[in-house]
């Protein structure tokens, strides 16, 4: 039996698949059915009416069964007395829908005219003006005059603070749910709901803090008026004055599609700032959600605090220089260092930016000591081999398929990762979590197994061991049942991070789980394995947006751009600082690094030369001989590799800052003085020489990566009632380069032996949380009061034992110093660990000793 029906719209035949509605039906054919309440991402709940259309059926033969057909020869067609709702009837064969016809002309006019009578007349000064649902359609629908008297409007109030970030207008909202049912029904945060009845119902936020959720900014995206606004935005622009310019998400792996509205503002001195960030469609990352870390810690930016000049230190003050003076100097020093010289750089740059590094210090320098900043997780060659396919998307995941999740938050980590799991979960798929605590994706998992502090490896050793033999599931063993789920899937797919492990130990944790999907199953068409096959393969949660893209452009000191191993292999970022401190480094390149605020160093050390590249002022760049000011993703082009391996690009919106120039240009520039020849003039012919270089990017170049094509659902177009104001992508999906698994046969991967470490000791395990505290994020004050605080959760036994009372500030020895940090004391934290969250991840797991115990 096909999964086609076909049916009739307005004299237009098409066919659609089964359980396709109306609404959706006709939007395929151009034919938009207005809608207030319906959103073709949520269950329809035919609640504002406004998709009204007439309905006809087929009229068959009682006894026989057969179509009637007219004196034309057609089926006759028996239409609905009353109208129906597009938005929840399902198409069936033969089905004829009329949209324009007197009757639905005039129920679409009642129904404005009833919202209208409460609504305020305020659409001049209203943020939605220009991009507003209700006003569009009461233009397009609605009456010449109203039958309701002015006199009785109903007035609410119009600046109701729901949270820090969200303000509600309750004049103007119109009850269509769609803000309740998406935190209920997509993201499960029901922190906000309607309260009381009739006229007098209203949203409320049911949560303390008020809206506390992750991803309230969509709630704004959705409303199709302008009841809800954001803290940041709220009267601060009209849309048809802002430029909108398409970017990626500079803050983790997942990346997000985005949209940056820019507009000139006389308060910046003439100068475009960001108005807002707005997702940007892309069904197979983000689709058209973001969370709100990505949609509002953008201000670092634009700060006035940002470096604008570059300065030399002259007679031990920092002073201002010109560019060709710093220039020179940095050139000339680094090469009097030449193999004594180390780079570190931040994993948040773009990949023509470490291309152009690691060209500096492999060919201009003679230097192999390169590594990104926050080294947490290994295991990006193993993701290079057997890493999620090309063309893979986590949204065809469904029944018959399996996730695996190993030491992750994805929630905290990746939120828009832990959506999709959550939602392929819900569609059927198996959902397996490995960790050491509870997290929120256990509620979504058929199995989660949870592993006591240093047992991650030996877990997964014991997972993988299980699903090479054959054996019956077991319900009292969960490693069996679990093997026995994620090997006899049809599609697998592996999300593994670095909660409680240190980077070895994350290699050999990838190692294993590469083996795993290497595990050969007999199946319908003999054996196979999940490795090289779309919608299977291996996904690293790395700690930044373009940490692959590092990785990539072998920004490490083993291997090279494109995984290619070094005959002599550097220095590391922990080694370099330790030789930076005993002198055996003469001179150091840090470009988005602080290794002093990180804790990571005490000082320079013995260091003839330091020269930090950065956005702003750090401790380390205050004991810099030279500080060169870079300019931030939102004022020039680039990439970014997320974590799925997609390429993808992001242009400029603002201008730059002062006088700072991109980092592949200072890097050139450098580069140019130590004898590389003439530097690039542009990013697009970087990427060139990177496309040229690394094999996994060969074909690429910004042409390819900027193709689009038509997406489902139709979202971002002119009719902003239908998916929101959320864009539609026309400057580009990205591309994922292929592993090595797709064309030719992977070995199994050798790994560590695994042990179970010792117990007796308290070991600190840092814990990510989405909004932890950094440079950028402390200069985007509207995030402020949600930056994490330094906090410890143990074990009610465990706090017993130190005579820790819940809420007690307690010093913590961490990262070599000692720091305040609040006592959460519960039953439900592990026991054996100390959970860490607020503070920087790079020093690792530990054992926790807290100034107190360590004074005694």
């Amino acid at each position: 039996m096909s999964d086609l029906v076909t049916l009739s719209i307005d004299g237009i035949e098409l066919a659609v698949p089964k359980g396709t509605l109306v609404v959706d039906a006709a939007k395929r054919i151009g034919k938009d059915i207005p809608v207030f309440c319906y959103h073709p991402k949520m269950t329809p709940v035919g609640m504002c009416r406004m998709c009204l259309v007439d309905v006809g059926m087929p009229v068959r033969d009682r006894q026989s069964g057969e179509l009637v057909l007219g004196e034309d020869g057609n089926p006759e067609i028996r239409f609905a007395p009353v109208l129906q709702t597009g938005c929840t009837v399902e198409v069936a064969p033969g089905m004829v829908v009329r949209t324009n016809t007197d009757k639905v002309t005039d129920a679409r006019g009642d129904i404005i005219e009833f919202l209208l009578t409460s609504h305020p007349l305020d659409c001049p000064i209203c943020d939605k003006g220009g991009e507003c649902p209700l006003q569009n359609l009461t233009i397009r629908h609605g009456k010449d005059s109203s039958r309701f008297d002015f006199d009785d409007k109903l007035h609410s109030a119009k600046n109701v603070p729901l949270g820090d970030l969200i303000f509600l207008d309750r004049e103007r909202c119109i009850q269509c749910a769609r803000c309740t049912r998406f935190q209920s029904e997509i993201v499960d945060d029901p922190v906000i709901a309607f309260h009381n009845r009739g006229r007098h119902l209203e949203i409320v936020t049911m949560s303390d803090p008020g809206f506390d959720s992750h991803w309230s900014g969509n709630t704004t995206d959705i409303c199709p008026v302008g009841a809800l606004t954001t803290a940041d935005f709220r009267f601060g622009a009209r849309p048809w004055e802002m430029t909108p310019v398409a970017s990626i998400c500079p803050h983790c792996p997942v990346g997000c599609n985005t949209t940056m509205s820019t507009r000139r503002e006389a308060k910046s001195r003439g100068q475009k700032v960001i108005k807002r960030i707005m997702p940007r469609q892309n069904e197979r990352v983000n689709e058209i959600w973001l969370c709100d870390k990505g949609r509002f810690v953008h201000h670092f930016a634009d700060s006035e605090e940002r470096l604008t000049k570059p300065l030399v230190r002259q007679n031990g003050d920092l002073v201002e220089s010109s560019w060709e003076e710093a220039l020179d100097l940095v050139a000339g020093r680094l090469q009097l260092a030449k193999g004594a010289v180390g780079g570190v750089a931040s994993d948040r740059l773009s990949n023509e930016d470490l291309f152009m590094f690691q060209r500096l210090f492999r060919q201009g320098l003679e230097s192999s000591n390169l590594d990104i900043s926050n080294k947490l997780m290994g295991g990006s060659e193993i993701v290079a081999q057997v890493g999620i396919t090309e063309d893979s998307n986590l949204k065809d995941l469904g029944p018959g398929d399996a996730i695996l999740v190993v030491a992750s938050d994805l929630h905290e980590e990746a939120p828009v990762w832990w959506l999709r799991a959550k939602q392929a979960a819900e569609r059927g798929a198996s959902l397996v979590v490995l960790n050491l605590r509870q997290t929120r994706l256990d509620k979504y998992a058929q199995l989660s197994i949870e592993y006591e502090q240093g047992e991650a490896l030996s877990t997964v050793h014991k997972l993988l061991n299980a699903s090479k033999v054959e054996s019956e599931p077991s319900s009292e063993d969960p490693i069996l049942a679990a093997a026995d789920m994620l090997v006899k899937a049809n599609n697998l797919v592996i999300f593994y991070g670095a909660e409680g492990l240190s980077f070895h130990e994350t290699e050999s944790l990838a190692r294993m789980l590469g083996n795993l999907l290497l595990v050969k199953q007999m199946g319908n068409e003999g054996e196979n394995q999940h490795a090289g096959r779309v919608n299977n393969g291996l996904i690293a949660v790395w700690p930044h947006a373009n940490t692959q893209g590092a990785f990539d452009m072998g920004i490490r000191p083993d291997y090279g751009p494109g995984y290619g191993a070094e005959e002599n292999p550097g220095l590391d970022a922990a080694s370099m600082y330790a030789a930076a401190g005993n002198g055996d480094l003469e001179a150091l390149y840090l470009v988005g690094a602080d290794p002093v605020g990180d804790g990571q160093l005490e000082d320079r050390g013995s260091l003839t030369f330091l020269v930090v590249q950065e956005l702003f002022m750090t401790k380390t760049a205050e004991l810099a001989d030279v500080v060169l000011p870079a300019q931030s993703w939102a004022e020039r082009e680039g990439t970014y590799t997320s974590g799925e391996r997609r390429v993808q690009r992001f242009y400029p919106a603002i201008p730059p800052i002062g006088e700072s120039r991109p980092d592949w240009q200072i890097f050139s520039q450098v580069g140019e003085r130590v004898g590389l020849g003439r530097p690039s003039f542009a990013p697009s012919l970087v990427f060139r020489s990177i496309a040229e270089t690394i094999a996994q990017y060969e074909g690429m170049d910004y042409r390819t990566l900027a193709w689009s094509e038509e997406q489902w659902p139709d979202v971002g177009g002119d009719d902003l009632y239908y998916g929101g104001t959320s864009y539609d992508n026309k400057s580009g999906l990205g591309l994922q380069w292929p592993v090595a698994a797709q064309t030719s046969p992977v070995s199994a991967f050798e790994h560590l032996d695994v042990f179970e470490n010792e117990k007796d000791e308290l070991a600190i395990v840092p814990v990510v949380s989405l909004y932890d505290s950094g440079t950028i994020i402390a200069k985007s004050p509207v995030i402020s009061s949600r930056i994490a605080k330094p906090v410890v959760r143990i074990h009610t036994d465990e706090a017993k034992a130190l005579s820790i009372a819940n809420g007690d500030e307690v010093p913590l020895i961490y990262n070599g110093s000692s720091v305040l940090v609040t006592a959460l004391v519960s039953d439900l934290t592990p026991r054996g660990v100390a959970l860490i969250i607020g503070l920087a991840r790079n020093a690792g797991p530990g054992v926790a000793q807290f100034a107190s115990e360590k004074s005694d």
